[in-house]
């Protein structure tokens, strides 16, 4: 197998920020381009000067703010209309005005589009491309020739898309990329289709560029690089428009871990799981937790064969370690888990489990499990099952009663919870009011702990979740409430399961609040 560098043009700025939901501030993305930078592609695709005032603004302001390390920045643009000379095109005239070395230019390899887009002929389409490379490159630039729906083109008439590709190489292209821009191709004709292009330009320096309309994206893209193919381009976490571009984050590894290509620095490929959860917040979508190499889940381990295997070898249930992408390996707790599951756990908190008392909790969580809890979420709920296992109970309060109640008042509904607990050896009640029952009951019992226990002023409650389980039983089902908790350092989960949705919600605030008073007692020592 070949090991020749395969280079990583990154098109997150443009191509996906076309992903429904994704919209980025001019600011926003020299922050992504900085981070692509620390990544160490071999490209950025800034965005497509002339179309918008935001990427305007993005290569103006980049001009200055913008110093990047490794990567190149690209602006991105169509070739010169059919009515204008190369000289006097807006666009060209725009992709020049943004001052970058290198430009991409995108042109039509399909005579279907030459025709119904373009409304011209397959002769002015060729001259279209060949004057706007030629003259960006008199122009002193490095220019890159995107052959847009090359497949499909080649498909119907191979003649045109392989001439569209050679007359941007006669003028003097650096790169032809082979688009996929329907994203309908499998990787068999992807195969062939490179091959013979290969073929028919033996010294034209190659890349691609595929959606993954019908999932094959990455599979495609790395196929093309057998068949000889230079340069790949893609988005992170595989954003873009439709069901989006070939995914780096996949891409990368697959290309650098699994097949020995280099991609990026090798000192920069524990970078990539980190940069892909930092441009999902900078974008502000979820990141899928199940998304190879990458997701949170990657390398999560639930199974008791699974976990007990990995007690024993690292390596016999993941493909690849983790720490080589910046990920680790999770073990999470279900009524799938073995007492190795439950004892690797209590051995990551700390605590020393007998495989007597282990085999304790495993019963007790597929008892729990069975009416509903969900431990892999909530490892404060499991912190607390390990200490009970062991004889331990919280003796930081005791409840004696709460109540709760919901009143409309003119304007707004107002939920009010009054709590009675004995702490610190005193009987305290209080009442505290909240915009629903499961805020009102915890200002309410952090009201009555914070005289003995200040510190739970620095406990936030962060999330909130309920799900029906018996959703036939109407308003007798089951819920199950799964709740997350933060203080300055650790956050952790907890799980209550009712028929009364307060009282599924009592049971993982108080677990909540438990966790982090013992978070406490374990930094401070009291």
């Amino acid at each position: 197998m070949s090991t020749r560098p395969v280079e990583i043009y990154d098109t997150t700025l443009r191509d996906g920020t076309q992903q429904e939901g994704i919209s980025l501030t001019a600011r926003d993305k020299l922050h992504v381009a900085r981070l692509l930078d620390t990544l160490g592609v071999a490209y950025v695709e800034g965005g497509w000067p002339g179309a918008n005032p935001k990427d305007d603004e993005f290569f103006q302001r980049a001009k200055t703010e913008l110093e990047l390390e490794s990567a190149k920045l690209v602006a991105f643009g169509a070739t010169r209309k059919s009515s204008s000379l190369p000289q006097d095109d807006e666009q060209l005239a725009a992709l020049l005005a943004a001052d970058t070395d290198v430009i991409c230019l995108v042109g039509k390899a399909w005579d279907y589009h030459v025709e119904h887009a373009l409304r011209t002929s397959n002769d002015e389409a060729l001259a279209m491309i060949g004057d706007s490379v030629e003259y960006l490159r008199s122009k002193g630039k490095k220019v890159f020739f995107d052959a847009e729906h090359f497949f499909d083109g080649y498909r119907d008439n191979p003649d045109f898309a392989v001439a569209a590709l050679r007359v941007a190489h006669d003028a003097g292209a650096d790169r032809v990329v082979l688009c996929d821009t329907n994203g309908g191709f499998l990787s068999h004709e992807v195969q062939r289709i490179v091959g013979e292009v290969g073929e028919a330009l033996g010294d034209a320096t190659l890349g691609c560029h595929f959606h993954n309309d019908s999932g094959m994206a990455v599979s495609n893209s790395i196929t093309a690089v057998l068949e000889g193919v230079h340069q790949v381009q893609g988005c992170i976490n595989g954003y873009g428009e439709r069901t989006g571009n070939a995914d780096l984050c996949s891409l990368i590894p697959n290309l650098s871990l699994k097949m020995g290509i280099e991609t990026i620095p090798a000192d920069r490929l524990p970078k990539l799981t980190t940069v892909s959860h930092h441009l999902a917040d900078l974008v502000n979508l979820t990141l899928d937790p199940h998304m190879p190499y990458v997701g949170s889940s990657a390398f999560t381990h639930k199974a008791g064969l699974h976990t007990s295997a990995l007690a024993r070898r690292s390596d016999a249930y993941e493909h690849l370690s983790p720490d080589t992408i910046g990920n680790a390996t999770r073990v999470v707790v279900s009524e799938l888990a073995g007492r190795s599951t439950v004892v690797a756990k209590a051995q990551a908190q700390g605590l020393d489990l007998s495989s007597t008392d282990a085999q304790v909790v495993v019963d007790r969580i597929k008892e729990l499990e069975h009416i509903g809890y969900q431990f892999e979420a909530a490892d404060g709920s499991f912190e607390l099952l390990l200490r009970e296992a062991q004889g331990w109970t919280q003796d930081f309060f005791e409840l004696e009663s709460y109540r709760v109640y919901v009143e409309h008042r003119e304007n707004e509904v107002v939920a009010e919870a009054t709590v009675k607990v004995h702490v610190g050896g005193e009987r305290v009640v209080t009442t505290r009011e909240g915009d629903g029952p499961v805020s009102a009951l915890d200002r309410a019992l952090r009201a009555a702990l914070v005289k003995t226990f200040p510190e739970v002023k620095e406990i936030q409650l962060t999330d909130y979740r309920v799900r029906d389980l018996d959703s036939s039983d109407g308003t007798s089902a089951r819920v199950r409430v799964l709740c997350e908790h933060a203080d300055i350092e650790t956050a952790w989960g907890t799980v209550g399961v009712h028929e009364n949705i307060i009282d599924a919600s009592w049971k993982a605030v108080v677990e909540g609040l438990v966790i982090g008073l013992l978070r406490n007692v374990e930094r401070n020592g009291h």
